[in-house]
């Protein structure tokens, strides 16, 4: 087995070797034998929406010839895709592999069987729980994997200075340092939008960090419109994964934004078919991502195969779906060399049984064997899924990503808020998601604020920082909590942080993620019901993959005993992204209640919502 990730450093200029060049031509014209020859299969082609009986031939890494059925039968290795559509690999072109909670070894062997060749690695969940070793272990994984990893540098280490606190600091001279490497693609998504917006100097300089890289600028434009949004895009910044609406969606195609449409938001997707299926033509720009995807979903359901998957059965047109995910997605982060099964293209390809449940049964990278039908398929989760025909090496985990939470030990008392007045006014953080400011009057009882039932309580500790004291906000609109979860994976600060309905079971929780070096629990009645260690940068596990996902299964599950959803704000998923400061309203952060867009921070929940948020409303 040759080393695909050693030679991958040199793509996509191995594909111009002259002798390999020559060969493939020869083998063209049947004048010597191809190395690996795929016969009575159906080719998807992707520039003109055919499918189309075809054989495929591949030289090295190289496809040779696309012909008809039997031209040439002269071959090493021959193939046999009857009954199979013959398709490109599949290519997420926005992801965060610590979301999944195992190491990028475990996920390549996940995602490989599932035809997905390609990925966009965003690590800076491992960047702002780690820094620059983070970073580091990042791009070595990229480079010993069969997974065709393109690693960015991430923009937003923290994604909001000044208003979060995080493992480390990515100045502008630390991403240039990182941008002048040749196995980093590109800036990692702009989450700071506001900062963008003004202008500001940090963030600016980011943004010209990549341009003069001549590497691919990433965004988050999540619920920039208009002005604001011509604006973000006119920075130098290309793409956005942040959707919110079919209208959004809309606006952003013709904002000329690279659409990396994610799966993560299910209710969503029917609507975007809508507007996709509406137009003249398919967009160009429109690529596919995962973004985060948990572990036990990424075991039961898939990675981007899922999202094609849901798309097609949603009322996109197969072909549509596989466009997006292989020569859009190949266009759109300028890899010329993927994308297409023709001539003169990579040997990236995927051979799935149909177009409706696109189950792979084969995989070949760099036009080698990674997955092969006849290895004897494993069982996930009840469902039977093909694995590789070679061996990975685990990950090596460097002392630098372990030990990463320092918070102490806590008692109910730090949970709770002290006041000396008979009653107070409180801000309030209403709805999830799409937060608001508001207010409440609440009792003072033996000097302690006594929150109201219907009040969520939410804190934050820094775990960076030895013995850091809990910042406290109240939320409106999260349901009755009947216990407490505790959790350091929260974007993207990924600082430890609560929600809960009593003091007495965030502190039993809080001291359980401690103990465990990070990861989640679930405290009811002064007892831990669940648990999830994820001592690794306090966001992922080396246990095995169904280990991991079991215990996140009975977090889900225990979560359920403790509050009631309503989906689709108030939803478990709502729980790691409350922190994300970058977005619009108030958030709690380890410096208090912090609002980017307006410039507002508050240390403690006391007083009233601030004049610049009444202006806004």
């Amino acid at each position: 087995m040759k080393n695909l990730a050693i030679e991958r450093a040199t793509e996509p200029a191995d594909l111009n070797d002259a002798a390999l060049r020559i060969r493939a031509v020869k083998a063209a014209q049947g004048q010597v034998s191809f190395d690996q020859l795929i016969v009575n299969g159906r080719v998807v082609d992707m520039v003109t929406g055919q499918i189309r009986a075809a054989d495929v031939g591949i030289v090295g890494p190289l496809i040779a010839s696309v012909h008809e059925p039997g031209q040439f039968t002269d071959a090493t290795e021959v193939i046999d895709a009857t009954d199979q559509f013959i398709s490109p690999g599949l290519i997420d072109t926005h992801l965060h592999i610590e979301s999944s909670m195992i190491t990028p070894a475990s996920y390549t062997r996940e995602v490989l069987p599932r035809g997905v060749t390609t990925i966009v690695w965003d690590p800076h969940e491992f960047a702002n729980s780690c820094g620059i070793e983070g970073m580091h272990y990042a791009l070595k994984c990229a480079a010993s994997l069969p997974l065709r990893i393109l690693t960015l540098v991430p923009s937003s280490v923290p994604s909001a200075p000044g208003y979060e606190t995080t493992g480390a600091n990515f100045t502008v001279s630390v991403v240039d340092d990182l941008l002048s490497r040749n196995d980093t693609a590109g800036v990692g998504e702009m989450m700071s939008m506001q900062a963008v917006l003004d202008s500001d100097e940090r963030f600016a300089g980011i943004v010209q960090s990549g341009l003069r890289a001549a590497k691919r600028v990433c965004g988050h434009a999540r619920g920039l419109t208009g002005g604001a949004l011509n604006a973000y895009v006119a920075s130098g910044i290309e793409t956005d994964h942040e959707l919110t609406s079919g209208d959004d969606l809309l606006a952003k195609l013709q904002a000329g934004l690279t659409i990396e449409l994610r799966g993560s938001h299910d209710h969503l997707l029917p609507e975007f078919v809508s507007v996709l299926n509406s137009l003249e033509q398919f967009p160009q720009t429109l690529t596919l991502c995962t973004d985060d995807v948990f572990i036990d979903a990424l075991l039961s359901q898939g990675g981007l195969d899922d999202v094609v998957r849901r798309l097609v059965a949603y009322g996109l047109k197969p072909v549509l779906a596989l466009q997006a995910a292989t020569l859009n997605a190949a266009m759109r982060i300028g890899r010329s060399d993927l994308g297409l099964i023709a001539p003169g293209k990579r040997a990236d390809i995927v051979l799935f049984e149909d177009l409706e449940s696109f189950r792979a049964t084969q995989t070949l990278v760099n036009g080698v064997g990674i997955v092969e039908r006849g290895i004897e398929p494993r069982t996930v989760q009840g469902r039977e899924q093909q694995s590789l025909c070679i061996e990975l090496a685990d990950d090596v985990i460097p002392p630098a990503l372990t030990d990463t939470v320092k918070s102490g030990q806590f008692t109910a008392t730090d949970f709770m808020l002290e006041a000396t007045e008979p009653s107070v006014d409180v801000v309030v953080i209403e709805k999830p998601r799409f937060t608001q400011w508001a207010e409440r009057r609440l009792d003072v009882t033996d000097g302690y604020v006594q929150r109201a039932a219907d009040l969520t309580l939410m804190a934050i500790v820094n775990r960076f920082q030895p013995n850091s004291k809990p910042k406290l906000a109240y939320l409106g609109g999260w349901g009755q909590w009947r216990g407490a979860f505790a959790t350091t994976v929260s974007h993207d600060s990924h600082n430890l942080t609560l929600f809960g309905g009593n003091e007495r079971d965030m502190a039993v929780a809080a001291n359980c993620v401690t103990d465990m070096g990070g990861g989640m629990a679930v405290a009811k009645d002064g007892q831990i019901i669940a648990q999830l260690a994820l001592p690794v940068a306090g966001l992922v596990s080396e246990a095995s993959v169904t280990s991991i996902s079991s215990d996140f299964v009975s977090i889900r599950e225990a979560m359920d005993q403790i509050v009631d959803w309503e989906p689709p704000y108030l939803v478990f998923k709502a729980c790691f992204g409350a922190s994300l400061v970058c977005n619009a309203g108030p958030r709690l952060s380890d410096v208090g209640i912090v609002d980017t867009s307006i410039g507002h921070r508050q240390g403690s929940p006391l007083g009233k919502v601030p004049p610049e948020a009444q202006l806004r409303a």
